[in-house]
């Protein structure tokens, strides 16, 4: 090529590149607005609790499932519900008992009086957001069939499949397992959950508010949709689409595998688990503005996704013995720099 035709090329390059990181700045800006006006509206309900909503909103782009584990009265169905509400999305509640069955949560099909067919009646799992209250006061085989919709996305009667709508969440809430009437949740079935909560009793000045607002109204009837539901998918896959280094990826799995040669530790992080972390790290990546992944962002989502992978050798273990061992985890592995 003449030295005039790459004289040529060059400017073409350098504005193909300019526009390149304008559409990659744009893409940033409208992450973080849409971000920020979903968390507005949810912290309009939920008071002073921030980092918890920022939770929330990185597992619903990265279509996880929370665990809310909290003693009652606490706010955990008033945040799931001010989600759906800012979403646009529908909701549905499960009010978990010892009597619910699994075609309470799944559908079942009934006859149809006028065509003598039988007709799907779908169940309240059909919605965007799902919130399954005390889910451990459910009956085992009831849990399961709950966790199998979150696994698959999709119910199946009758040998028929129907496919749950989408953006999917499961928003389960659960009482200390020391409470009367509750069973634990299997292993298998919280590793289903991408991450897992508490949210804790409100300082005073929010408790105050909370009081003083609830007085002549209820805020939760005041949140409106911030976003379309196609837009908030358009969320969802650019939070998949943003880019991990293979050193990021590599530091992700060196944690989860530093959980599994704890000594106090019968069951480390699974590999489920190691995908999880990552998909919540761009998820976090991407509402902070960025198209790529940082060890910072692993960094960050790793005490909230890891702790309930973990299973204790002592079966009296608490939940801040997993936390530690994921603290000393992030402690002893080396973060990659990013250049």
């Amino acid at each position: 090529m003449s030295a005039a035709g790459r004289d040529e090329q060059e400017p073409a390059r350098s504005r193909g590149e300019a526009r390149g990181r304008a559409a990659a700045d744009d893409r940033a800006q409208r992450a973080a607005t849409a971000g920020e006006r979903i968390e507005r509206a949810v912290a309009s309900v939920i008071a002073g609790k921030a980092d918890e909503i920022r939770t929330v909103l990185t597992v619903l782009l990265a279509e996880g499932h929370v665990l809310l584990e909290d003693v009652p009265g606490v706010g955990k169905t008033q945040l799931a519900r001010a989600f759906a509400a800012a979403i646009g999305g529908t909701v549905r509640r499960i009010q978990c008992t010892p009597d619910l069955l699994p075609s309470d949560i799944t559908g079942m099909s009934v006859l149809d009086q006028r065509s003598g067919e039988l007709r799907f009646q779908p169940g309240p799992v059909f919605a965007n957001i799902v919130i399954a209250d005390e889910i451990n006061r459910a009956s085992p085989k009831t849990q399961a069939a709950l966790l199998e919709c979150m696994a698959e996305g999709q119910v199946t009667v009758d040998g028929v499949t129907h496919v749950l709508p989408t953006p999917f969440l499961v928003v389960a809430t659960q009482n200390p397992i020391d409470m009367e009437g509750t069973y634990a949740l299997p292993e298998a079935q919280r590793d289903r959950f991408m991450a897992r909560l508490e949210l804790g009793y409100p300082d005073e000045d929010a408790e105050h508010a909370m009081v003083a607002a609830r007085e002549t109204a209820q805020p939760l009837d005041a949140v409106r949709a911030v976003t379309t539901q196609e837009q908030f998918q358009a969320e969802i896959d650019a939070a998949h689409a943003v880019r991990a280094h293979e050193l990021v990826e590599r530091y992700a799995v060196r944690i989860a595998r530093a959980t599994r040669s704890h000594p106090d530790v019968r069951l480390g992080a699974s590999p489920r688990a190691t995908l999880q972390l990552v998909r919540a790290a761009k998820a976090h990546a991407h509402l902070l503005g960025r198209d790529w992944l940082s060890p910072d962002d692993v960094k960050a989502l790793a005490p909230h996704v890891l702790p309930h992978h973990l299973v204790m050798h002592d079966p009296h273990a608490r939940y801040d013995d997993a936390r530690a061992v994921v603290a000393l985890a992030l402690a002893s592995t080396v973060a990659p720099v990013m250049r």
